[in-house]
């Protein structure tokens, strides 16, 4: 429990990066060059959440715990993944068909001809 000493300005000092960071990518996007933009919408984004989770959540002392939730979660995507992909990746199955994709197809083809 020593570990866990509590620090007053550290919350402020926290709230004062978030603020900064804030700043920082509102300002990215209106510089016009994509790369800033999707730098800053994309990374910051994770560094202040990254931050949130990590301080004020407290899950920086978790992990164990965090390591078996993601790659729990990673499991159950791929799984869900793994169980829908080979209807929806098919215009055509057992007792269904996907009209709108091939009417997309079929468009892409007509427009190729022409």
């Amino acid at each position: 429990m020593a570990d866990h000493a509590h620090n007053p300005n550290k919350y402020r000092n926290i709230y004062l990066v978030l603020l900064v960071l804030l700043v920082v990518s509102i300002i990215g996007p209106e510089i016009g060059i994509l790369w800033v933009t999707l730098v800053t919408a994309f990374g910051i984004a994770f560094v202040k959440a990254w931050l949130v989770v990590r301080e004020f959540m407290h899950l920086k002392d978790e992990r164990k715990l965090i390591i078996w939730m993601l790659a729990g979660s990673l499991l159950l995507m791929l799984l869900f993944f793994a169980g829908v992909a080979p209807d929806v990746m098919r215009h055509e199955g057992t007792n269904w068909v996907h009209y709108s994709a091939q009417e997309v197809v079929e468009r892409g083809i007509e427009y190729e001809a022409h």
